[in-house]
């Protein structure tokens, strides 16, 4: 399974969840991408305006996103629950 994390630099809530994806990094592949300089890549995940926004992928396909500021448990159940 693959993560894809989109944020930007002057989101704070994608400040916080920076200290959680050290922490998931450890178990997950994940890339993240910037909200307003990847903008191309932002466009083909169809992202809103809430960010940041973590999607779940496996072979290409999105499994499930999540969006807004969440705790590191919340993140790690939402992965957990694509873990076979």
């Amino acid at each position: 399974m693959n993560i894809v994390v989109i944020s930007a630099v002057w989101c704070p809530s994608c400040l916080i969840l920076n200290k959680h994806l050290k922490k998931l990094k450890e178990d997950y592949d994940i890339t993240k991408y910037d909200y307003d300089f990847d903008e191309d890549i932002v466009k083909k995940y169809n992202v809103g305006k809430i960010l940041p926004i973590i999607i779940a992928l496996k072979d290409g396909k999105e499994l499930g996103r999540i969006c807004g500021e969440k705790s590191y448990e919340e993140i790690l159940e939402f992965l957990r629950g694509f873990d076979v």
